[in-house]
């Protein structure tokens, strides 16, 4: 008889604290992780940046910024180009080094052919290139990009665009507004931390 009133004591006590019950297997709950499936997330010293690759209208730059992504290529550099009202840019290795001078020329050492089409908008990236003069094709460089903070229309038809931003534009704009040097090299080191694929 004493085990039988412990044990509804027990019970009511549960129910008193408004403990909840666990979902039934098989439920899922939404979670940050649901919601940054399918994106690629730059995760910088000022924050985070997600971005939706477009798959569709940039296969081969798309393809290639996870691949580079998933190997840890991004990890230590930094933006090393920066200007307000118009563009972040990063993705350089030479940007790891302190030699200034080196960065924004540096690479994985091969190109990806244009993919050119989608609207400079505000809060797209696209694949840096050298000048037309060198570059007649418009090939991309293999690892260099950058992400509008401004509508840049005239750049349309000239660079291959592969992607968005869906979260995060705050971030970039204030890496865009950080002191730079006169190359708009930031004063103090925008980090990628790492680049995560969802």
């Amino acid at each position: 008889m004493k085990q039988t009133i412990i044990i509804l004591c027990l019970i009511c006590a549960i129910v008193a604290t408004g403990q909840t019950i666990r979902p039934k297997k098989g439920k899922k709950s939404v979670t940050q992780q649901d919601t940054l499936k399918g994106l690629v997330v730059i995760q910088t010293s000022l924050g985070d940046i997600a971005i939706q690759l477009f798959d569709d209208k940039a296969p081969l730059h798309s393809a290639n910024f996870r691949k580079l992504a998933q190997q840890g290529f991004f990890e230590g550099t930094t933006f090393h180009r920066v200007i307000p009202g118009f563009m972040i840019q990063g993705g350089d290795p030479n940007s790891k080094t302190d030699d200034r001078s080196t960065h924004g020329m540096g690479g994985p050492n091969y190109t990806i052919d244009a993919e050119i089409g989608v609207s400079h908008d505000r809060g797209v990236i696209a694949a840096a290139r050298q000048g037309d003069e060198v570059n007649p094709k418009r090939k991309s460089n293999g690892s260099q990009f950058y992400i509008t903070v401004a509508a840049a229309k005239f750049l349309d038809g000239q660079y291959s665009v592969f992607g968005k931003v869906v979260h995060g534009m705050d971030v970039a704009d204030k890496i865009a507004a950080v002191k730079r040097d006169r190359m708009d090299n930031p004063l103090e080191k925008v980090v990628i931390k790492k680049v995560v694929v969802h």
